[in-house]
This record gives C-alpha cells, structure tokens and sequence, in this order.
C-alpha cells in the first residue's frame, strides 16, 4: 500500500531532480546559491486571476527536508547513481533544507508571470524541491482561485460547503483540497478527518441510501425523514429521491400539525430553479441546499433563471478542473542573472519583486516594512495594477511589494496563519479586482507591465546567451 508519510517527502520528487544534484556535486557546485522562482506563464481558460494557496504546507515540507540513512540506501540499492562521487551522499544525510524563502501570503491575488514564491539556496536543495513545491502550490491554488470565484459569484450571504472529497485526486489532495476551499472564501466542509485536522466542524447533510433504506423497510420515506430528525435533530433532509414536490409538501403539511420544524432540505437532481420555486411556495422559512455537480458557471446560471437557494453542495468540478501549470525556473546562479528563451517558454532573469499599485495611495515610498503588511491587507484600495521589478528595486509611490520574506536560512519568519485571516485576504484580494478581471466568462486578462531595468536586464541576459 502507498503511504505518504512526513519523513518520506525528501523522496517525494522526480528522479532528475536526484541526479542532476549529484552531477552538481560531482562537478563542485553544489553549494552555489541558486535562485528559482515558482510561477505560471499562463491561466486556466476562462480564469482572470489565481489566488495563491498551500505556502503553510510548502513551508512545513521545506522544514522537514531531510535524507535518512534507510532512504540513502534505498536510492544506493537502484544501481541508478552506481557512477555518481561518494560525496554524494554525504550532502545528502549533511543538512536539511538552508536556504531563504520569499513569498506572497496565501489568498493574495496574482497574475501569470508573476512569482507566487522564490527559493534562495544551495544548488542542490533548490533543486530537490522543485516537484513537491509544485505539487503542493499548483493544486492549493487551483482549489483556492475556484472556491473563490464561487463565493464571488454566489453572495456572501450564499452558505457554501465543501463536498469533494470522493472525487479529489486522492486522500492527500482531499485534505488540501478542504483547506484551500476553506482558506478561500467556503463556509464548512463534510470530510470529517480534515475538518477536526483543522479545527472546525464537520458539516454534511444525508444520502440516498439512507431513504431508500428506511423506506423499504418502514414503507415510507417520511418514517426516513423522522428517524434521521430523532438522531440528529434539524439535520437537512434529502428530498428528492422520489418526488421532492409531494415530500416537501408533506413536511409542510406535519410542520402545521405541530411536529418538529424542518430546517433546511436538499435536491440534488432535476430542475433545481423550477423545484426550489416551489419549494420556497410550499416551505417559505425552510432553506434550500443544491448539489449536484455544480460549479461558478452553473450558480450564475441558477441565480439568472430564478432559483430560490439559500446554500451549495460543492464537489466534483470545486476539486478538479483545468490545472494551474505552475513551473519553477532558475533565475539566477551564483549572483548571475539567467534565463530561459525556448519559443513561448521564455523567463525573465534576475530575483523579482511583485510591486502593486492600488487606487489609494496608502503607502508611501520607502515605508513599508514586514509588520505593516497584515493590516494592509484589509485596508487596500482597488487594485490599479502590478509593475514586475527586480528584487532590489525600491517601491514607488502608491505601491505595495507583494513578495515577502517567510523563512531564513531554514527557519520559519513567522507562525501559521489561521484560515479566518487567509480568507479574508482573499475575500479583500477578490473585490479589490476591476470587474472585467473578476468576470467568470471571458475575463480581462491582467499581466504586470515589466520595470525598466528588469526589461534592461533581460536585453543583457539574452545578449550573452542567456542559460
């Protein structure tokens, strides 16, 4: 059986990244700062921003980064590194991860080409990381930028819950999934295990079954109905597994006889504007939950036509989807500026900074400092627009620098944020955004305009042959 424990991470990445670090050892260069950056060229179809998430999770890898002396010998016991120096692996049992990491806060908004994280390190580890950093921050962001765009388009006032697990890319990808969900803007999720992880409370409604069950052997789907109620009182109830109409109409019809209140009921088939029409008729203080393979496009759509919804089943297309491509380039080695130039895969050289303009000039140049930058995120104007710089380039008036120190020399800056304050950074990151980049169909595409001397830079880098 596969299991993905935390002391096995540092094997948690693609052969290459292996040996290309004992080739950089075996040629001395190994300990060379080297400096990658984690970003994605392009967006999903139909996405006009990404919302970054899973930094917490990348953080808590990079901490525990370290080769066992049982994981050497599983490597040595291949024959792959037969040819590879001693040396080898004593740099991998010597240390775990040293190096310098700086980032955006999870929930902030970002756009194509722009970092989401830069990793200063030896050369070695930089590049052991690379695939488990892009497993955990490319899908994170994926679930994070849907969720928000759900919440964007559904309301605040929407409940919107998380039920994706079953259909998640495995258990692992469940748990993360839930957080970003969560992280991002959603109000509770049904998978028991990542709820208690995270310390919230479960939330999930019943299923068929259940109905079917009780109903075959009590002979009725109201005897169902009212042994869930005496177990879990004012539980949600599922209505639609034979005829939600006659249901809710017999529930009505008990409610005025003086039993127990139902609260909130559940469709998950059919024609959800036409039914929750006349459901709200027959039970007008009872709220009403849709599922049923729903995402931002089908909400809007529902919203349009006239559905009566209080709340949201959220699954299959919250917790997959068209991925986020992220990749992780290095773009600079030992203080020189490098770069990629493949058609259509091109990089820009150098450590960079993320500068934001906003519509309030908050922030005066030469102010801002690490502490401010909390309470900024709830005070922030409308997003003007970003100016990708180099690292070393000063902010100009009205700007924000979005990358940020949050681990030096291996050690993390800062405690984990909690996923109330995320959420709000998102829900203010979101809102901030113009409306044609925050449309769901054929959105604005937003790309930074790039610094001057960044532009100066590349023109160098690409001049003397660039990698």
């Amino acid at each position: 059986m596969l299991l993905l424990r935390p002391q096995d991470y540092s094997l948690l990445t693609d052969l290459y990244q292996l040996t290309m670090s004992a080739c950089y050892v075996g040629e001395g260069i190994e300990q060379r700062r080297a400096s990658f950056e984690l970003f994605t060229r392009r967006l999903p179809y139909n996405f006009g921003y990404l919302v970054a998430m899973g930094l917490t999770q990348a953080l808590e890898y990079l901490e525990s980064f370290r080769f066992t002396p049982e994981q050497i010998a599983a490597l040595q016991a291949t024959g792959i590194f037969a040819h590879v120096p001693d040396r080898f692996w004593e740099v991998l049992s010597a240390s775990g991860f040293t190096g310098d990491v700086w980032a955006v806060p999870e929930g902030t908004v970002v756009f194509a080409n722009e970092p989401l994280l830069r990793i200063e390190a030896p050369l070695w580890q930089a590049q052991i990381v690379e695939t488990c950093l892009l497993n955990i921050l490319n899908y994170q962001t994926l679930i994070a930028t849907k969720a928000a765009r759900l919440r964007d388009v559904a309301g605040d006032e929407a409940t919107l819950l998380e039920f994706g697990t079953r259909r998640a890319f495995g258990p692992q990808a469940s748990l993360w999934a839930v957080r970003a969900a969560l992280a991002a803007g959603l109000d509770a999720t049904s998978n028991v295990l990542a709820a208690l992880q995270l310390g919230q409370k479960p939330s999930g409604t019943m299923a068929h079954a259940l109905v079917m069950a009780l109903t075959a052997l009590e002979g009725s789907e109201d005897a169902a109905f009212a042994a869930f109620h005496h177990y879990f009182p004012g539980a949600t109830l599922l209505i639609d597994t034979y005829d939600s109409i006659a249901a809710a109409q017999r529930l009505s019809a008990q409610g005025q006889q003086g039993t127990a209140a139902v609260k909130s009921v559940r469709l998950d088939s059919g024609d959800l504007v036409a039914q929750s029409q006349q459901i709200r008729q027959i039970l007008p203080d009872v709220a009403i939950v849709a599922s049923g393979d729903l995402d931002e496009f089908e909400i809007q759509r529902l919203q349009a036509e006239g559905a009566l919804l209080d709340a949201y089943g959220l699954g299959t297309k919250l917790v997959t989807g068209a991925p986020v491509n992220g990749v992780y380039k290095l773009v600079e080695m030992d203080g020189i500026p490098v770069m990629k130039e493949s058609s259509d895969k091109m990089t820009y050289p150098g450590r960079k900074q993320i500068f934001r303009q906003f519509e309030q000039d908050q922030f005066e140049q030469g102010q801002f400092e690490q502490d401010q930058f909390e309470q900024s995120q709830f005070e922030q104007g409308k997003i003007q627009g970003d100016r990708l710089g180099l690292a070393d380039e000063s902010p100009e008036p009205g700007e924000q620098p979005l990358l940020q120190l949050v681990m030096k020399q291996g050690e993390r800056l800062q405690e984990p944020e909690d996923l109330k304050t995320i959420a709000e950074r998102t829900r203010v990151s979101v809102t901030s955004l113009p409306a044609a980049i925050r449309q769901i169909q054929q959105p604005t595409p937003a790309a930074p305009k790039i610094s001057d001397k960044l532009q100066t830079l590349t023109q160098q880098t690409r001049k003397r042959g660039g990698t």
